[in-house]
């Protein structure tokens, strides 16, 4: 037939020519794409679907080359060479890097060889692959895209761009029955496309987690710092209050020395002088009686007043811990006729430093009533550290009674702040303001045995 017996029928034109040579085809129609589906062109077919398995599979490797990006560029390199090396069974593959570009990228090459394992001494390797090496890390090894020596099928250049510039290159040779096709450019051009991205995101990846470390460090040392101020900014705080302390425990001190202490000897001397006008009077001789009681007593009262003014003049008293306190307190401020022993039970541990201050009171305050009021020749004090509580005890051997005791200590709390009894009414505040409690019990020396059980957690409680 003809087109003149059908005139309504045209003859189709004939399909646009295709070739090797032809450059508008994309790398996906090279990839996949079927010229024909005609039965003439099972072979052709054929040889495409090889083609076709043989592009998904290295398109695979490329995927799993690629998320390596996150375990730096180290393990990228050596990934993306394997997967170039493997999917074209290459004898020697190279893939370098140009001097300059990339610098946080490493290694700057990978020589892979025919069993696929990476030679890292150049000078063993063949004579062509060290100076291909040497052309890529100049940066003049890829320059030509595919480009191939002397049409040799089974070598092949491919560079690595970014942003328009060579930043290295693949460089490969295949045993002289794996030629290298356009699928297999194309593969290539996709791994070096792909490559020069991940080590672009490999370096910043880097440099932001060296930005976070920096951060993190430059946070931590802040802390620190901030630590240290306010560690500091506590200290001052406490020495400031210590001085303001000090200054008063000196000041009253002074008054004691100065007032207080020369009034109680200015009594003795006229209890002294009082008595020996007297002496010898038989009708007043029971007076001089109560007057040797008065000189005793201010006798006493002297010796406690100058136990005070040391206690309050002692600067180092402040930094020393409860036990040392207490020892300190048997040996200077008691008289002399008394003996007291200390005993220390159970581990100690830290106390705040008002609390110390409180329980050391409270054992003074026990012990001037001992001397002073109990008649006594022996007193024991004992500090127990218990689990749970500390305890602090001070016995005798004296005539005092707990119930006599505790009556003076309501009638003292009934009758307020101007009343006698001051120090038992002392004892008990301060016992309260630790949060624990105080009794009153005899002891098995046969006197008084005053009792302070404080818990651990109210007493701890600043410490921690």
């Amino acid at each position: 037939m003809t087109a003149a017996r059908f005139p309504g029928r045209r003859t189709p034109a004939p399909p646009a020519a295709t070739g090797p040579g032809h450059r508008g085809r994309p790398d996906l129609d090279q990839l996949t794409g079927l010229r024909s589906g005609k039965p003439s062109f099972y072979p052709e077919y054929r040889v495409n679907l090889e083609r076709l398995k043989r592009v998904i599979l290295a398109l695979d490797r490329i995927s799993a080359a690629l998320v390596r990006t996150m375990e730096g560029s180290e393990a990228l390199v050596r990934a993306v060479a394997d997967a170039a090396a493997d999917h074209l069974s290459a004898d020697w593959l190279i893939l370098g890097l140009v001097d300059g570009e990339l610098p946080d990228a490493a290694p700057r090459h990978v020589v892979l060889g025919p069993d696929g394992a990476e030679w890292p001494d150049l000078r063993r390797v063949p004579e062509k692959v060290r100076r291909h090496v040497a052309l890529l890390q100049m940066g003049s090894g890829a320059v030509h895209d595919g480009h191939r020596d002397h049409d040799d099928r089974t070598h092949v250049h491919v560079p690595i761009r970014l942003d328009g510039r060579i930043v290295g290159g693949f460089v490969a040779w295949t045993p002289p029955d794996r030629e290298i096709d356009d699928t297999d450019h194309s593969v290539l051009r996709i791994l070096a496309g792909q490559t020069a991205s991940a080590l672009q995101n490999c370096a910043l990846l880097d440099r932001a987690e060296r930005l976070h470390a920096r951060t993190a460090a430059q946070a931590e040392d802040l802390r620190s710092r901030n630590d240290e101020l306010m560690a500091t900014q506590q200290a001052l705080s406490a020495a400031r209050q210590r001085e303001v302390l000090d200054n008063e425990r000196h000041r009253i001190a002074r008054e004691l020395h100065d007032s207080v202490t020369q009034y109680a000897l200015s009594a003795g001397m006229h209890i002294e002088l009082c008595r020996s006008e007297i002496a010898g009077r038989p009708a007043i001789a029971g007076a001089v009686e109560h007057l040797d009681t008065a000189k005793d007593l201010t006798r006493r009262a002297v010796e406690q007043l100058r136990s005070a003014i040391y206690a309050l003049n002692d600067d180092d008293h402040a930094d020393k811990d409860l036990p040392s306190m207490l020892r300190q307190l048997s040996t200077v401020h008691m008289p002399d006729e008394l003996r007291v022993e200390v005993t220390i039970g159970g581990t100690p541990v830290p106390l705040p430093h008002e609390h110390e201050q409180s329980l050391f009171r409270i054992a003074g305050e026990a012990l001037f009533n001992t001397a002073m009021h109990a008649s006594a020749s022996r007193a024991s004090v004992r500090l127990a550290y218990q689990p749970d509580r500390i305890r602090l005890s001070v016995s005798d051997d004296g005539g005092a009674s707990p119930d006599q005791i505790r009556r003076m200590l309501r009638a003292a709390t009934a009758r307020g702040p101007y009343g006698e009894h001051r120090g038992l009414v002392n004892m008990d505040t301060r016992t309260r303001e630790l949060g624990g409690t105080l009794r009153f019990r005899r002891s098995r020396m046969g006197g008084l045995q005053v009792q302070v059980d404080v818990p651990l957690g109210a007493a701890g409680k600043e410490t921690s």
